[in-house]
């Protein structure tokens, strides 16, 4: 076929006044070929191709619409329904001309790999096994485009300021930032709209500018712009959760810290070969350096101080040095919060594993505090399951029973387990299917019918074994000298029985 460049000289040599012949001499075209492109006036002629079967556009819509756009549900009809013998192929190119199944996305632009050019976040969620339990966590990834290095990280939620937690772990382990991270649409840091259109947070685009990068939004549907981001979770999946077990999220991010800085990095990548650390080492004279010290990314909250010196924070109770109970702040990091009192910091403590609630910190090397908070929950599920345990009348009567909320639930449970470490095992039983026979909630009652099972005789109290040598004892020596302990409040009830 002649391109356009020869046939716009074949045609304005011909209005030079230069002859055919002497045209398709120079040139080397033939005369008919030169006769045809003059016609023409040097353009291009637009060749449709005609078909030998004509379809009508309105049975192909009609088709599409039945058979939700797929073509080989439609050629099947087209064949066997309407005696319409066409080619596969062909009746894709006619769809595709009648703009039926055709793609309006506009195409990906293709950059090039150049050293210190990008870097590239994404986030994506997975199921695991966590010890015994499956739970969600969300797998953070940065990954430098040319030198194909990367830093995973896995949370139990994503929200911003983890995002710049995340990043400022990442870049300070590199020493190094690009100046472009490319994100895509949905991410943390976009304000609103799309693509090179899109706005960022400015509280995130100030956060940037402290590393020397900037966020950049692909364009809407064109995910593989961070196609290296979207291969490193296909990695994860495929090298990094195969054969391996996590008791914990730490050990999780100890062992995905171990396999993105060390393993991944100092291995050959599969088709070029290039090791990710080294070359990481030859991108780094293009790469910005960062600053001798970043602040790290830190939330601030005000909390209160109770009469035993205590903040709670996330579930937990802090001890605040001192004596005053002024209201205090606290600084949430990544990995540790720091209490501060008009400026001057009183403590800092690290942040207890995930999962950890209600429980009471102190500052190492300092003498632990002698009282507990006064807002610490006391959680009774320990002694409940152990009840439940003893048999069906029980399980049975603490799901009649616990109707309470709060605190009355807690401290019901609580004075039921009392009475079973009191009894034993058969009579605290027995008591407790009476009083589901009868509906029993309260707790003095519960007690009288345990005392009513005992004085009718049905329960034989086992004999105590007395070791007679106790006398010579010295704790007994010791204690000898001291008054007699009142067990007057015992003959009272019993007094109180008898005279019901």
């Amino acid at each position: 076929m002649i391109d356009q460049d020869k046939r716009n000289a074949i045609f304005t040599l011909h209005q030079e006044g230069i002859k055919i012949r002497e045209i398709s001499r120079k040139l080397r075209v033939s005369r008919n070929t030169v006769r045809s492109i003059i016609k023409q006036n040097g353009a291009v002629p637009d060749c449709t191709r005609k078909d030998k079967i004509e379809i009508d556009s309105e049975l192909l819509t009609r088709l599409y619409g039945e058979c939700s756009g797929r073509i080989q549900r439609i050629h099947e009809k087209l064949t066997e329904e309407e005696g319409i013998h066409i080619g596969y192929s062909t009746l894709g190119r006619i769809m595709r001309e009648l703009g039926l199944g055709e793609s309006k996305k506009e195409r990906c632009c293709r950059v090039p790999d150049e050293p210190g050019a990008e870097m590239q976040h994404d986030t994506t969620v997975y199921t695991l096994r966590l010890g015994a339990r499956r739970l969600r966590v969300v797998a953070s990834i940065l990954y430098f485009r040319y030198s194909k290095l990367r830093y995973l990280k896995f949370y139990r939620s994503f929200n911003r300021f983890k995002m710049k937690c995340f990043f400022h772990e990442a870049l300070s382990y590199f020493g190094y930032s690009a100046p472009v991270c490319i994100i895509d649409n949905t991410n943390l840091a976009r304000l609103r709209g799309t693509g090179k259109n899109a706005i960022m947070v400015p509280e995130m685009e100030e956060f940037a500018r402290q590393f020397g990068f900037q966020f950049l939004c692909h364009e809407k549907g064109h995910a593989n712009r961070k196609a290296g981001n979207e291969r490193s979770f296909y990695t994860v999946e495929t090298n990094f959760f195969p054969g391996r077990r996590f008791e914990s999220l730490e050990d999780l991010n100890t062992q995905a810290y171990k396999w993105a800085t060390h393993r991944m990095a100092n291995r050959p990548v599969s088709k070029t070969k290039l090791i990710p650390a080294k070359a990481f080492e030859h991108e780094k004279s293009y790469l910005a350096k960062l600053p001798p010290y970043v602040s790290p990314p830190y939330i601030l909250f005000h909390r209160d101080v109770d009469q035993y010196g205590y903040a709670s924070f996330d579930g937990n109770f802090y001890w605040v040095p001192g004596t005053s109970r002024a209201g205090v702040l606290v600084l949430r990091y990544s990995s540790f919060i720091r209490i501060y009192r008009s400026r001057k910091q009183l403590a800092e403590y690290p942040l207890p594993a995930y999962g950890v609630k209600n429980e009471v910190f102190s500052p190492p090397g300092m003498p632990k505090p002698r009282y507990k908070p006064n807002n610490r929950k006391h959680p009774t599920a320990q002694e409940e399951k152990r009840m439940r345990s003893l048999g069906g009348e029980v399980d049975a009567y603490l799901n009649f029973a616990l109707k309470y909320k709060g605190k009355e639930k807690h401290r019901f449970i609580r004075q039921v387990f009392g009475l079973y470490q009191k009894l034993t095992p058969e009579l605290f039983i027995k008591t407790i299917k009476r009083a589901l026979k009868y509906r029993v909630r309260d707790m003095r009652t519960i007690e009288r019918i345990a005392i009513l099972q005992i004085t009718d005789g049905d329960i034989e109290i086992p004999q105590v074994e007395i070791d007679e040598q106790f006398r010579k004892r010295e704790a007994y020596i010791e204690g000898r000298l001291s008054d007699d302990v009142d067990l007057s409040i015992y003959e009272k009830m019993l007094e109180e029985d008898t005279d019901e």
